[in-house]
């Protein structure tokens, strides 16, 4: 039996982290479904769009050898449909998440993993901003 592993995210300024996330989570199982979230999802939740455009996320996602299938995610509020839809068994997500998607064990496994330390798309763009403005 095929067991089938979801995760999500922004993935912008591709780095490390998201390599480590997206492999470990394909250890999870035998294939693994990424949604890649909208450049309007992300302006609405961070109060900024990503510097990568979605379609190029995507494109780099899809690009990596233990990714299976990529999906635009266009909302938070859709999650359970996602899962369904995309008959996962286990979620995966980071552990900055950690208890935010518990909601969900009723229809399949929740896994929350640990961040790779010292990354992060927020400091890598707080480091390049400081750089052009010196």
């Amino acid at each position: 039996m095929t067991t089938r592993v979801i995760t999500f995210g922004t993935f912008d300024v591709f780095h490390i982290g998201h390599v480590n996330i997206l492999t470990r989570a394909h250890d999870l199982g035998d294939h693994l479904t990424v949604g890649v979230s909208l450049d309007a999802m992300n302006f609405a939740k961070k109060g900024r769009y990503p510097i990568y455009r979605q379609e190029h996320r995507l494109e780099i996602v899809a690009s990596m050898a233990c990714v299976d299938e990529v999906f635009f995610e266009e909302s938070l509020d859709l999650k359970r449909q996602y899962l369904i839809d995309h008959k996962a068994d286990v979620l995966v997500m980071g552990n900055d998440w950690e208890g935010r998607f518990d909601e969900f064990k009723d229809i399949c496994e929740v896994k929350y993993l640990p961040r790779t330390a010292d990354v992060s798309t927020t400091d890598i763009i707080q480091a390049i901003r400081s750089r052009v403005e010196d």
